[in-house]
C-alpha cells in the first residue's frame, strides 16, 4: 500500500502541502506506514469519498479504508436534489443521469406537482454511476483507498490508531466514520441509541422504459410509498418504502397507476433492499472519531435528501477538525439536519394512520403554495 511521505510541515499543520489548514498540535506520535495522517475515513461509499475530497481541498492528508472492492450499489431512491448536485459539482463531481425539475405526489387518479424553482434542476443518477464518478475523482486527486476492513480506532491524547484487517494500522489525528446505516464504528463506540418507531424498509428496482416525467413521482398507497425516478434515457428507478415486508411486485399491486406505466417493461438487474431504516446515535463525536452520513443517524428516505445531507455532513466534519474543533461538529450536524428531521418525522408519523395518509395528496392539492414551499425548501438546502 502506498501512503505519501511525512516529510515537511510544522507541528499542528497538514505536512507536505503548501495550502495547509490549521490543525491542533498533537506532539510526537507513532507513525504507521511512515506517516501521521490528518484524517482516516472509514467507509468508501459516496459520503466517505466526498469527505476525502473535502479534506484534499483543504490540503489535509487523508486515506479512505473500504473493505468492498469496485463500484458499490445500494437500495436508494437515486434522486439528487439541486442542492446536492451543486455540492457535488463543487467537489468536481458531475455524474451523468436524467434532469429532475420537481416533485409530484400521486394517489390513484389524483396528483399535485411542484417545481424546484430558483434552486435549479436536480438529477436522477444510478447509484453505481454516482459511486463510479466519485471513485474516478478521488483517484484523479491522488487520494489513497485502502482495500481492508477497518477495526475500532484506539484513541489517545495524540491521535487515533485504526487497525486494518490486512496488516498493521493507520495512525491519524482524526477518524471520520462513514460506514453506513449499520455502522460498526457507531456500535463499537457505544453510541447506538434505541429507536422505538416501527421499522421501515426500502426496496429498489430498475425498469427499462422511457421516463414519462422529469419529476420525482411519489405514489402513495395504503401502507407504502413508491418513488419513481428517471435515471437514464430508457431507465426508471422504483424505490418502495414501507413497514410491510413484501416483494416489489407485491407492493406494486397497491399502485395500479404505476403498475400500468411499467407493464411490459423489462426489469434491469436485481432488486435490492435496505433496512431497518431508522437509526439514531446518542452523539456524533467520540473524542477523535466523528460519525458522518448514515452512521451518525438516519430518519427516513421520505424527502429524498440523503446524498445532499451526507455531502453537507462530510464538509462540516472536515471543516470542524481542520480548525481544531471536532466537538463542534455535533452542533453543526444538528443545525444541518434540523429541518429535515422535523419534516420527515412529521410526515412519517402522520402517515402511519390511514386517515391522514389518504388525505395527504388531496390536502396538498388544496394548498399548492404550501406544497410548493416545502419542495423548494428541500431542493435548495
Amino acid at each position: 500500500m502506498r501512503v505519501p511521505s511525512a516529510a515537511g510541515g510544522r507541528e499542528g499543520e497538514a505536512p507536505g502541502h503548501s495550502n495547509r489548514a490549521r490543525l491542533p498540535a498533537t506532539g510526537r506520535a507513532t507513525r504507521h506506514y511512515g506517516v501521521m495522517l490528518d484524517i482516516v475515513v472509514i467507509g468508501g461509499g459516496p459520503v466517505g469519498l466526498a469527505a476525502a475530497l473535502h479534506a484534499h481541498r483543504l490540503g489535509l492528508r487523508c486515506v479512505v479504508v473500504e473493505q468492498r472492492s469496485g463500484v458499490l450499489d445500494k437500495a436508494c431512491g437515486e434522486g439528487i436534489m439541486p442542492g446536492g448536485l451543486r455540492a457535488l459539482r463543487e467537489l468536481g463531481v458531475d455524474p451523468a443521469g436524467h434532469a429532475l425539475t420537481g416533485v409530484r405526489y400521486v394517489a390513484g387518479d389524483r396528483s399535485v406537482s411542484a417545481g424546484f424553482g430558483p434552486a435549479g434542476t436536480g438529477r436522477g443518477v444510478r447509484r453505481t454511476t454516482l459511486h463510479r464518478t466519485l471513485l474516478d475523482t478521488v483517484a484523479e486527486a491522488g487520494i489513497e483507498v485502502v482495500a481492508a476492513r477497518a477495526g475500532l480506532p484506539a484513541q489517545d491524547d495524540e491521535g487515533a490508531t485504526t487497525p486494518l484487517s490486512t496488516r498493521g494500522a493507520l495512525r491519524s489525528r482524526y477518524v471520520l466514520a462513514a460506514d453506513g446505516l449499520h455502522s460498526a464504528t457507531r456500535r463499537g463506540l457505544g453510541l447506538d441509541r434505541p429507536v422505538g418507531a416501527p421499522a421501515r424498509y426500502g426496496l429498489r428496482r430498475h425498469h427499462a422504459v422511457q421516463p414519462w416525467t422529469d419529476h420525482v413521482e411519489v405514489h402513495w398507497g395504503r401502507d407504502a410509498e413508491a418513488y419513481v425516478t428517471p435515471v437514464g434515457e430508457r431507465l426508471v428507478g422504483v424505490a418502495v418504502l414501507s413497514s410491510a415486508r413484501r416483494s416489489v411486485d407485491a407492493h406494486l399491486e397497491s399502485f395500479p397507476t404505476l403498475r400500468a406505466r411499467l407493464a411490459g417493461a423489462k426489469v434491469e438487474g436485481r432488486d435490492l433492499g435496505a433496512g431497518p431504516l431508522r437509526r439514531s446515535a446518542s452523539r456524533r463525536v467520540a473524542g477523535r472519531v466523528l460519525l458522518v452520513g448514515d452512521a451518525g443517524g438516519y430518519v427516513d428516505a421520505l424527502t429524498g435528501e440523503g446524498v445532499m445531507l451526507g455531502v453537507a455532513q462530510a464538509a462540516a466534519a472536515v471543516e470542524s477538525v481542520s480548525v481544531g474543533d471536532a466537538a463542534g461538529y455535533d452542533r453543526r450536524w444538528r443545525v444541518l439536519t434540523r429541518r429535515h428531521t422535523a419534516l420527515t418525522l412529521g410526515l412519517v408519523g402522520a402517515t402511519r394512520l390511514r386517515v391522514p395518509r389518504a388525505a395527504l395528496v388531496p390536502a396538498a392539492g388544496l394548498l399548492p403554495g404550501v406544497f410548493g414551499s416545502v419542495v423548494r425548501s428541500i431542493a435548495s438546502s
